[in-house]
């Protein structure tokens, strides 16, 4: 992880932080991201190669993000097969705008469902729509009847950590495959039977090539699809702080006992590193603490729900 910026020392009840500059977010950037390990390479070489093996692919998003957690190389890839969008931690996700979305995905005439995988419900609901889409692709093949293929294989794509394993971990009532909050944890292709029925393939999270626009950039790293060391904890961090400003947000406002939306950067950081005890000796503030707990903070939910990024227009 490269290095991070250095401080000025400085003490909460005299001195201000000294901020590096910041880039400005949503423009574009000098070059595109690039994080394309070569196992994700691999994965989406075999993920191509097994899709005659299956019935329905099922692409699992991040319902925070629900337009750049997809991954339309990925998408390229498996060509006419029939998918399933499946848009997760809606619990976690800004309810006004899951519904504006709800309104675009209906208009692009794709399957799609905004989900919970914790809610078992919500499961039921996604196998019925997935065996339904299924008979109905069997049914259009051979008018006769299928009844000697009765198994429905599905496979299992998306983005690191948008909560593939937790969705067949919640399907299967077990540990099937591993879960982790450090993206990129399923390195390899296995095949997990549900029940005599159904049967799930689960793929190694995999990224597109490149990212061009360095908000998005941003946004995946939020939600933990690009691991920390390597986009660091600065920006992140001082995004949501712009962000829950902008956005006057209650939630935020209250977990740092914050007085006014009108406090630039440097005021809010170091109100979060006074009331949540981010100091060094002598009441030095730890910036890095203070970032590291934004982060940790909005990934647990505790900054209220969100929804990066509105439907495009046309």
């Amino acid at each position: 992880m490269a290095p991070y910026k250095k401080f000025n020392k400085v003490t909460v009840s005299t001195k201000k932080i000294e901020l590096p500059k910041k880039v400005k977010l949503g423009s574009e950037p000098k070059a595109a991201f690039n994080w394309f390990p070569g196992h994700m390479l691999k994965a989406m070489r075999e993920i191509k190669s097994k899709l005659g093996m299956v019935d329905l692919v099922i692409e699992i998003r991040d319902a925070r993000v629900p337009l750049v957690s997809g991954n339309r190389f990925l998408n390229d890839n498996i060509g006419g097969k029939n998918r399933l969008i499946l848009l997760n931690k809606t619990n976690l996700a800004d309810p006004i705008m899951v519904e504006k979305w709800e309104s675009w995905f209906i208009k692009q005439g794709a399957p799609f469902l905004f989900i919970n995988c914790l809610d078992k419900s919500a499961l039921k609901l996604v196998l019925s729509t997935a065996r339904k889409i299924i008979e109905t692709k069997r049914h259009a093949c051979s008018p006769e009847g299928v009844s000697e293929k009765t198994k429905f294989k599905l496979m299992i794509i998306g983005l690191p950590n948008t909560g593939k394993s937790t969705f067949i971990n919640q399907l299967a009532n077990r540990n099937a495959t591993k879960t982790a909050d450090k993206p990129g944890e399923t390195r390899i292709q296995l095949w997990v039977n549900v029940d005599e029925d159904l049967e799930l393939l689960d793929t190694p999270g995999v990224m597109p090539p490149e990212i061009e626009v360095e908000e998005h950039r941003i946004w995946l790293s939020l939600i933990n699809a690009i691991p920390d060391e390597i986009i660091g904890e600065e920006d992140p961090a001082c995004y949501l702080v712009k962000y829950f400003l902008r956005q006057k947000s209650e939630a935020f406002m209250a977990r740092y006992k914050l007085e006014s939306f009108e406090l630039d950067l440097h005021g809010v950081l170091t109100q979060i590193a006074t009331v949540r005890g981010c100091l060094k000796q002598k009441g030095m503030i730890d910036i890095e603490r203070v970032y590291k707990l934004i982060l940790k903070d909005f990934r647990d939910g505790e900054l209220g729900k969100v929804c990066f990024g509105a439907p495009p227009l046309a």
